[in-house]
């Protein structure tokens, strides 16, 4: 009775795929990395850095199955509670930036569901489009205050109804020339030289895009003992997972390189900007337009992501917060202000100081002047900068982890091997370091410059409130 509650290998990676996977990133890798080249790249990135990140989260799941699988908790148990506060803190001020996009992304999505164009968004001003994206930000920070997170049930439905879209736009793509065979498609050009990328600085400095796509996996880390025979069942399914991503992003690839021509994206900085903020909108609009089915599939893409982006929105002001705050670990080291709760249980000041930091980055953007699609483009590098600096600590955790080998027990282990296993460790390491390093670099100074300061302020904002909660605690001594 027990094994039949078990999760099988199979269902397990599918669990995974929905978790980690979606329709974006295959755009992204597109715009990025000049069309098809990028198969290279992705082929790549999931030997040498996804397949052994995802077996080495399912190491630590397994060895803190009663941990209930945060990444701070892992942190905790390895290296002790200063430094699980500073994993907690990345994890939340790794949504700064985060949620800042979400408003101006989910703003996106209701202009297209509506007027079916780019144009009508992106030739707002910048000044407008910022203050509707402040005001759409303060009234969700306004619903997490009040413990109300109607949008909540929501992000399921949005993020399912997301990963089928991204399936059947590959399915009906490739079957679009034989069904309309007059559709226009363009044919990608698979030559040696074409698929093979040119190893320049715009290729180095957009890895971070790469490595924000795949990472995520840390989140199903609490199924690995409910996988039967977890030692040889979640490898499995981990495999099949990155099988899986593989085979998606190759045939999604493809698709799109049958609509789009990467010379036309890579024409202008404003056609690349246009295509970072409107290319999932038009990859669905034409194909619609394949079968003869008008707006239908845009409009759907459209709303599903519409949905998605503001219930993620609400989670990010509230959950990355609830996960820092509610740490009994992490909490000494954090001034008693910011623990204050009103009566909903919501924390207040933690949600201004969330206020203060995404609201900045919202205005910000005001002075860099590059229009609505624009800002979009340059919050979607921001969070690649960002957002992957959390994985670097499930590695720090692995590499804690394997040198308490005989101290801390596992169900599985990613290789017997110690050596093997610290190399893997502190590979995955480097690489993720090295991308969010680099990825500061762009060629438009406004955006270097916010890719570098955000970080900056965001680290030393957490550095200085331990110092600030140790001062605390000594003038209530001396009291």
């Amino acid at each position: 009775m027990e094994n039949s509650k078990k999760i099988v290998w199979y269902n397990l990676a599918f669990m995974a795929f929905s978790t980690v996977w979606g329709f974006g990133n295959v755009l992204n890798g597109f715009v990025y990395f000049n069309g098809i080249q990028v198969i290279f790249s992705w082929i790549l990135m999931f030997a040498l850095y996804f397949v052994p990140y995802a077996l080495m989260v399912g190491e630590l799941g397994s060895a803190f199955k009663d941990s209930g699988g945060g990444v701070s908790s892992w942190i905790n148990e390895t290296m002790g509670p200063k430094i699980a506060y500073y994993a907690g803190w990345t994890y939340w001020a790794c949504h700064v930036t985060y949620i800042a996009s979400k408003g101006s992304g989910g703003l996106k999505a209701l202009s297209w569901a509506i007027f079916r164009n780019a144009e009508t968004y992106d030739t707002l001003p910048t000044l407008y489009v910022q203050l509707a994206t402040l005001a759409v930000f303060l009234f969700f920070c306004w619903v997490a205050s009040r413990g109300l997170n109607p949008l909540k049930k929501l992000t399921t439905l949005a993020g399912s109804s997301m990963f089928v879209m991204s399936i059947l736009y590959i399915v009906m793509m490739f079957a679009a020339p034989i069904i309309n065979p007059n559709g226009g498609y363009l044919t990608p050009d698979f030559s040696w030289d074409n698929i093979i990328p040119q190893f320049n600085v715009q290729y180095f400095t957009s890895l971070s895009i790469l490595v924000f796509a795949v990472g995520g996996c840390e989140k199903i880390s609490p199924y690995v003992n409910k996988v039967e025979n977890p030692s040889k069942g979640f490898p499995k399914g981990m495999i099949a997972l990155a099988v899986m991503v593989v085979v998606c992003a190759i045939l999604g690839t493809i698709a799109m390189g049958m609509m789009f021509d990467p010379t036309v994206i890579n024409a202008s900085p404003e056609s690349f900007n246009s295509y970072v903020s409107n290319g999932a909108y038009w990859s669905f609009q034409k194909l619609g337009q394949y079968y003869h089915m008008g707006d239908a599939l845009l409009i759907i893409y459209a709303l599903c992501n519409m949905i998605g982006q503001f219930s993620t929105l609400v989670l990010s002001i509230d959950a990355p917060l609830r996960m820092l705050l509610d740490n009994e670990d992490a909490r000494q080291f954090i001034p008693s202000k910011l623990l204050k709760q009103n009566k909903y249980g919501a924390y207040v000041n933690g949600i201004k100081m969330v206020v203060a930091l995404s609201g900045s980055i919202i205005l910000i953007q005001i002075i860099g002047g590059q229009g609505a699609a624009g800002v979009l483009a340059q919050l979607n590098k921001l969070n690649s900068v960002c957002m992957p600096m959390r994985y670097v600590w499930v590695f720090l955790a692995y590499i804690g982890l394997r040198k308490a080998y005989d101290k801390i027990p596992a169900d599985y282990r990613f290789v017997k091997s110690q050596p093997v296993a610290l190399f893997f460790g502190g590979w995955c390491l480097f690489v993720t370091a090295a991308c969010c390093i680099m990825g500061v670099y762009s060629t438009d100074l406004f955006t270097m410059a916010l890719n570098i300061i955000t970080p900056v302020v965001l680290t030393a904002l957490g550095i200085i409130l331990p110092a600030i909660a140790k001062r605390e605690k000594a003038n209530a001594i001396t009291e």
